[in-house]
This record gives C-alpha cells, structure tokens and sequence, in this order.
C-alpha cells in the first residue's frame, strides 16, 4: 500500500540505546501473555501478532538502563496497555456501542487500589486479569504518592477513550488545542512516565506537582504522541477510521495536504522537544533549589529527565521496526551520527540542523516595541446575547473609591485616567448580569486586582530584571490567604493590601476546604506571571502549546471559574468538574477570552510595551510569518474555540449528567454554570469592544511604563 505521506525529518539528539536484557523480556512477556489470555482465543490478538508488534524491543530500546526482572515487568505493562487499545477498538469502537465501553471502563479502577492488600474483583476478562496482576506486582517498589498518581495517569488513559469513540460516533474531528490536550490523557505517554519513574528513580512529592516537572511530562508526551500520530496515520485513518490523529487534525484545520499536515505536525514535535530541553535545563533545576532537594533527590530527578530523553529516542527507533506503523524511507532518529546510512545525507542533515537551530534562535530575537498600528479586529463569532448589571454605575464609583484606598493609584503603574480606561466594572457587568450591587462591587474589585497585577509585574520587575524580587512578592502575596481566620501579615503595597481585603470579604463563612480551591486558583495566577517574567527577561517567545496552556493562568481563568462555581453547593460531585467534557467546556469558553484579548491588545503589548506574551505574536514566531498573515491562524482558532465550546454543551455535557446519575437539582445548576459561561464569553468580548485601554487614539496619547515622579519600591527581603 502506498503511503499517504513521506516522513519527515526528525529533531532527535539523543542516540537510542538497547537493553541488554531483551531476549529475557520478549520471552518472559510471550508466557504472560498466553497466561492472561490476549493470545489464542481471545478474538484480539494471535501469537504471531504479539511477535510482530514486538513491544520487548519496545521497552528495551526506552528503558535501555533497567536490570532483567523490571525490563520484563516494564514490557508486560506494554503488552497490556497495547492489548486494552486493540480490545477496545474491536469490542467497543467497531460496534459503536458506547454503553457497554463504559460498563467496561467502569470496573478497571477496582483493580488499582492505592492501599496495598485491598482485595479487588475476580477479573472477567485478560485486560482486568492482566491489570490486576500488573499492579500487584508493581505497587510494593513505590510510594504511595506515585500510587495516586499512576493511577490517576491510568484512569485517564482508559475512560478518555470513550472521548475518542463519541467522535467517532459523532464524525467529528477536533481542533488542535482539544486535541493536544485530549491525546495527553488518551495516548498514555503521562502514563508511560511513570513507568519511567518506576525504571529508572521516583520523583521526589516535593516536586512532582510542580510547573518544571508538569511540562517535562507534558513535552514529552506530547512529542510522544505526534511522533507515533505520524507513524500510524495510515493505519489509524485510512485502516480503522480513526478521527484522532494529529496529522489529521491540522490537515482539516488549515485545509492543506496531508504532505503538509505531517510537515506542521513534525514542527510542533520539534518545538515540544525544544520545550522539554529549555525546561530541563532552566526551570528544573530552580526549582529543586527552591524546594530544598537533597543530593539524592537532584540526582533522581536528573535521571528521571534522562529517562524521558530515552523514551523518545527508543520510542522512534521501535517505530522505525514495528510492523504495526508505516515507516517506509524513515529517517534515523539521529541522522548525523550515520551521514552515508540509507536515506541520510549530509545535505540532509545540514537542513535538518538548519531548520531546528533557526527557530531555536528565532523565539530569541523578537526586536521589542515594533510599530504595529493599530490592531487588526478580525470577524469574531458571538452567539450569546449580552446583558449587563443594572449595578454597573455605582460600581465604577465604588472602584474608584475602593482602588483609591488600596493605595492601587499610587504607585506609578496606575493613575485614575488608567483606572478609567480599563473601566472594569463594565466588564464585570457583562460577566454576572445578575450580581446585586455588592457582588459586581467584590467582581469588580478582584478585575482590578487582577489587572493591576498583570500591568505591574512586568513593568516593576522585568523593567529591573529582578525574578528575586517578583517570586519574593508571589510568595508574600500567597500569605494573604489564610485557609483558616488567623492573622496576615501587615501589606506593604497596594497588591497585598488589595488581595487582604477581597479574601476577607470573599471566604467570610468559608471552611478552609472551600478556600483551598480559592487561594489555589490565585496562586496559580501569580505564579505563571513569575513564568511570563522569565520569558520576558530571556527575550523568549514561547513554544505555541506551552503558551496557549500558560495564557489560561495568567489570565486568572481558574480564579474566575472558582468564583463562579462558589455558589453551587453538593449537589454537582467534585469529580463532575473534573470530567473531561467539563475540562473542555470550560478550556474552550477560557482559551476563547485569552485569544481574544491577544487579538485586542496586540498594538498595546507588542508597540507600546515591549510584551511577549501575545498569541498573535507567537504564531508570527513559530510559522516566521508577519501580522496579517499570523492573524487569520488566530480567528480561525478563537472560532474554533467557540464551536467547541458549544459542541460540548449540546453533545458531551448530557452524557456526563448520566454517567454521574445527577439529580435534576444538579442538572439544573449544570446548565446554569454553562450560561455563565456564556454571559462571561459575551460580556468580555463587549468590553473590549468598549473600553479605551486597547484603542490606538488611547495609546498613542499617554505615558507608558512609569508614571512620572512614581515608582514602586521593592518588596523588603526578611
């Protein structure tokens, strides 16, 4: 058959390495499976298909280090996750029956308890037995931490599958942001680093919920992932008829060939790759100097890093060799350590080289404060009607006063003729047309926080340099939320001032468990403006996913979801918001603002203050395209976003409400949470609209940067 698509060339530094145990780990995986009945009978899988697919080279090519008994347990894990992929396909996918795929999917979690020694069912099927022997085997060499998390890793794994047969039911091919984020969970690689954890050391808790170690995993699975999206496109869309596969994915999207589907698919790989280096090599060890790592614990996760280097590499040499992919005219995964090998070339390798380290050296070199011109507002989709507040004017009157007291208007970021440009309370209006005039007054008062603190970071602290100084006022900003009623310590500038109050008014009657979520939400905020800094002080622009995922934090998305959802009360469970189709609801109508707000301020952040962190400008980046041309790539995506956002609440959201059982109370509060969000997408899209702050006429006649006679002293280091 001919292939639909010639390979590219591959970004991959790191040679592959083979596992001197593998003839033990073929044989031994062989017997296991015919134990756990995947071979002969099983209506999945013959002996001749586990010969061919040959998930021993599999592992000992990306677990090259392991001694023989953990490469075998490691390759048995393979086997089993393979086999789960093949006997949900034939069994659920082929037949479209749902139901029965998620009576299947139900009962896999029995077989993973987090305490050793709970009993589990008597397995039905080879994936339930293989998976119960899998974690009994497994769990007594780790940690309870990393139990909760494989276990989580595996869950999404396996119910995410059921997002991969609705699409196919439904004939739907995803957007690139929901398929980025949705094949994370589907295609396994956050799955497969914790087997890497397992086969070379642990990631100390300390760190494993951090940033660093959170976009390791995310590179590496997501280049992972497209990687293997290139190998099986034949199989997977032209063989099953699978919609989930990357190439195919921007094939639709930017209506292209699928020549240059593969092309764009391999790029974003290589920029995750890229990613992952960067990551290693900055934030990592920061933060394991921040965390206070011992000497053991640095070395684990320097192995744990090396791990997932070798992952990929093995990763692509077994795709080159395993029948189950098209890889006809492959190229090694390290060409120029072989220039006279087959379909290698020094020219080739020259190019290659060329390509890569070019746009490695281009997300350094954006020339700040470039005349742009005013803003380029493209057709933006709004379905969703406006309303505002009728509370919207004593609003703005109480912020002056109330931004006034918080000394907001006295530091040489924002005067009143600023506060008045932004007009915050217009916004607030648009996003809870219902508030009484005490609530848009605390909404209004959290915008200008917000706001306030994404003008002054990067004007204070990246105007000096100083990421000491910016992640010293992140940690004193954290100290202003007490979890129970005890003291804070006494404000030394408008923001800890301001976040005082509004925590004070905010979590009155709260329990500490319902303030958790809150002062998560806003750290998680401040801290990717810490993140925002750093790019700012490397002139780096960064990697597109790494961005679009950022821009959601720096946004203070989760602090406006939490503060809509505060009023919900039990009757939603927990684990509904945390369902997949909910993730996507609310990513969608969040990533839908973010990509907005670029659109509007891109004048104001690229000519007038020398800003980064626009996604217009990192599209110009990643693509070497100028303004207009980048700015269509982000219409078509805000509109995809928007789409999405309501495919998921006619389509998606019913079948959440009954998977979980929810009660008519809780459906009801369900479909009014999608109507904020509605309200919020609509009332955000009419402030800008609206407001002076992003206008050309607005810009161009006022100071940038400091206010003259005022700057911001620096927070005292105690």
């Amino acid at each position: 058959m001919t292939q639909p698509f010639e390979l590219p060339h591959f970004y991959l530094p790191h040679p592959a390495r083979l596992n001197p145990h593998l003839e033990e780990a073929r044989a031994h995986s062989t017997v296991w499976a015919r134990r756990m009945g995947m071979l002969e009978g099983s209506g999945v899988w013959e002996q001749a298909d586990l010969d061919a697919h040959d998930y021993g080279l599999l592992c000992a090519y990306t677990h090259p280090d392991c001694d023989g008994p953990a490469l075998s347990l490691v390759t048995d894990w393979y086997v089993w996750v393979f086999f789960f992929d093949d006997h949900f396909l034939e069994m659920y996918k082929r037949t479209q029956d749902r139901g029965a795929g998620k009576a299947h999917l139900d009962r896999l979690p029995l077989f993973m308890p987090v305490e050793p020694g709970t009993p589990v069912p008597e397995p039905r099927n080879p994936v339930e037995a293989g998976l119960a022997d899998l974690w009994a085997r497994t769990v007594p060499a780790m940690s309870a931490d990393w139990r909760r998390r494989f276990a989580v890793a595996t869950e999404h794994l396996l119910n995410e599958s059921l997002w991969e047969l609705s699409n196919i039911n439904e004939g739907r091919i995803a957007n690139p942001v929901e398929y980025i984020e949705m094949r994370r969970k589907v295609g396994g690689a956050p799955w497969s680093a914790g087997l890497v954890e397992y086969a070379t050391a642990e990631v100390p808790a300390a760190v494993a919920g951090t940033r660093p170690l959170r976009v390791l995993m995310e590179t590496f699975s997501d280049a992972v992932h497209l990687r293997n999206d290139l190998f099986s496109y034949q199989r997977e869309v032209e063989d099953e008829g699978e919609l989930s596969n990357g190439v195919l994915v921007l094939e639709t999207f930017f209506g292209c060939t699928t020549q240059e589907a593969a092309e764009l698919v391999n790029d974003v790989l290589t920029s995750r790759l890229h990613q992952f280096e960067h990551t290693a090599f900055t934030e990592v060890p920061a933060v394991a100097l921040e965390k206070g790592l011992t000497p053991d614990q640095v070395a684990a996760v320097a192995a744990y890093a090396k791990g997932l280097q070798d992952w990929q590499s093995g990763g692509h040499e077994w795709h080159l060799r395993s029948s189950r992919y098209m890889n006809e005219g492959a190229r090694s995964g390290a060409p120029w350590q072989a220039l006279s090998g087959p379909g290698t070339s020094a020219a080739g390798v020259g190019a290659l080289l060329a390509t890569t380290g070019a746009r490695r050296w281009r997300a350094h070199t954006q020339v700040p404060f470039p005349k742009v011109g005013p803003s380029l507002i493209p057709e933006i989709e709004m379905p969703f009607p406006l309303r505002l507040s009728p509370a919207l004017d004593g609003s703005r009157r109480h912020l002056l006063e109330w931004s006034r007291r918080m000394g907001i208007l006295s530091e040489g970021v924002w005067d009143e003729d600023r506060l008045a440009g932004c007009d915050l309370p217009l916004c607030a209006a648009g996003l809870d047309p219902d508030a009484t005039q005490e609530q848009l007054d605390l909404a209004s008062d959290w915008l200008a926080f917000g706001t306030y603190g994404d003008d002054y970071y990067p004007l204070v602290y990246g105007h000096r340099r100083d990421l000491a100084a910016a992640r010293l006022t992140t940690a004193r900003l954290a100290a202003c939320m007490p979890l129970d009623d005890g003291p804070v310590p006494p404000p030394a500038n408008a923001m800890e001032r301001s976040l005082t109050d509004l925590w004070a008014r905010t979590t009155a009657g709260m329990t500490p468990d319902e303030r958790r979520p809150l002062k998560s939400a806003v750290e998680v905020m401040t801290e990717a403006w810490v993140w925002e800094l750093s790019n700012q002080i490397l002139n780096r622009v960064p990697d597109p996913v790494d961005y679009l995922e950022m821009r959601r934090a720096t946004f203070g998305s989760d602090l406006t979801l939490g503060l809509c959802r505060a009023g919900h009360g039990p009757a939603v469970p927990p684990e509904v918001y945390r369902s997949g189709p909910v993730r996507s609801l609310e990513n969608a109508a969040i990533d839908y603002a973010c990509l907005l707000n670029d659109v509007f301020s891109y004048q104001k952040e690229i000519e007038f203050e020398g800003e980064i962190h626009n996604a217009v400008l990192v599209v110009q980046n990643f693509f070497g395209v100028d303004y207009p041309t980048a700015l269509p790539v982000v219409q078509d995506l805000m509109n995809q976003r928007m789409r999405q956002f309501q495919h998921v609440a006619e389509h998606e959201l019913p079948t959440v409400y009954d998977d979980f059982g929810l009660s008519e109370e809780a459906r009801s509060i369900m479909q009014g949470y999608v109507t904020d969000l509605q309200n919020w997408m609509a009332g955000i899209l009419n402030w800008h609209r609206n407001v002076p702050r992003y206008k050309d006429e607005y810009l161009s006649g006022r100071v940038h940067g400091f206010l003259p006679c005022r700057a911001p002293a620096l927070p005292v280091l105690t």
